[in-house]
């Protein structure tokens, strides 16, 4: 019994540890530490200059310090929106075979500026044919199985033309392409385009 009750006590404790460990903010820095805790995240992964900002927001002790940071960081080169999505754009292509659409979505999720965004895209794909990049990522995604029988059943078809949506590509390219191996996707032409 008394066994019993100190394990109990043990686990009301921890858990009341996490609790409280979990609730807590972030200590608040000061312009020294905040430019290191900057450096520390970018040697973690490149962020575009409004991550960066919103990430320090949350741990400056001042907020004239993080124009401060945020200008030491851009003349030393360590932040460039445009490089950032240069580079972003053309690694979610060449790694990820994703379209212009989600590309542009990923990037503005990453608080890239819109017109800066759509610049970078339409660089980044000036190039690419589009019913390849379709045809590559079905063939990557359903490697191994049939096209032709998988896409007979609609639900399927349907969920494999709304993955392709999700991963950027137009729908009438992704319509053209799933023609190929399945007839149904005739019905599939009504469907409307990102703008409309």
């Amino acid at each position: 019994m008394k066994i019993a009750s100190a394990v109990l006590w043990s686990i009301h404790q921890s858990a009341t540890f996490v609790v409280r460990m979990n609730g807590r903010s972030p200590k608040k820095l000061d312009s020294a530490k905040l430019l290191d805790y900057s450096l520390r995240l970018l040697s973690g992964r490149a962020q575009s200059l409004g991550e960066l900002r919103q990430k320090l927001k949350r741990r400056a002790e001042k907020a004239e310090d993080i124009d401060a940071v945020m200008l030491k960081l851009k003349e030393a080169g360590y932040l460039n929106d445009r490089r950032f999505a240069e580079g972003f754009a053309a690694a979610r292509l060449a790694n990820d075979g994703l379209g212009r659409m989600r590309v542009l979505r990923d990037l503005r999720q990453k608080q890239v500026a819109p017109k800066l965004a759509e610049q970078v895209v339409e660089q980044t794909f000036r190039a690419t044919d589009e019913t390849q990049l379709v045809e590559a990522w079905l063939e990557r995604k359903y490697r191994g199985k049939p096209l032709s029988t998988l896409l007979a059943d609609q639900k399927k078809l349907a969920a494999v033309f709304n993955r392709l949506r999700y991963a950027g590509f137009s729908a009438s390219v992704s319509i053209r392409v799933l023609k190929r191996y399945a007839e149904a996707a005739e019905e599939l032409d009504g469907m409307p385009e990102d703008g409309e």
